[in-house]
């Protein structure tokens, strides 16, 4: 290997060297302020994170306020039908008694989604945010009325906040 050749790889090197410090720079002061002091727009971002989170909380409650009000309207609505196992109404059209007291309690008391069909329409049942298949296990496969809001949404149908009318 010639004097030039050597000459060259030196020269190389120190290019590289120089050039991966100065990245090494321009790494260090994008993370890091001047002095190692907060920039203004890092103080911004964090004040901005800190106040969303401390006023979403506030935020929900007063969206499920609003939600109450619209809820209050409409929960009059009455639906007279058999309950029924969702899983097994929609897969194979299992509705009476007989399937209602064998398989379809097990499914409602076991965690499976509970309706009610009235006039050939099926209704998802929810009690108030939350499931109610304890109460509609041992009715499965009867016939009885109930009382929420209906809502529908992507050909679903819902009665929300329901509850069972005693005759």
């Amino acid at each position: 290997m010639g004097f030039l050749q050597r000459a060259r790889r030196v020269a190389h090197r120190a290019t590289t060297t120089i050039d991966r410090a100065a990245n090494r720079q321009k790494t260090l002061f994008m993370f890091n302020s001047t002095a190692n002091r907060p920039s203004v727009l890092k103080v911004a971002v964090a004040v901005s994170f800190s106040a969303a989170l401390a006023f979403s909380p506030l935020a929900l409650a007063e969206e499920h306020e609003h939600g109450k009000e619209s809820l209050d309207a409409a929960a009059g609505k009455t639906v007279t039908g058999e309950v029924v196992d969702m899983m097994c109404y929609v897969d194979h059209n299992a509705i009476g008694e007989k399937h209602g007291q064998s398989c379809g309690a097990k499914c409602i008391k076991g965690g499976g989604p509970v309706g009610i069909v009235s006039d050939g329409k099926a209704y998802l049942v929810v009690g108030e945010h939350k499931p109610i298949n304890d109460e509609l296990a041992e009715l499965c496969g009867k016939s009885i009325t109930v009382k929420g809001k209906i809502a529908e949404r992507g050909g679903i149908a819902m009665i929300e906040n329901t509850e069972i009318v005693k005759k």
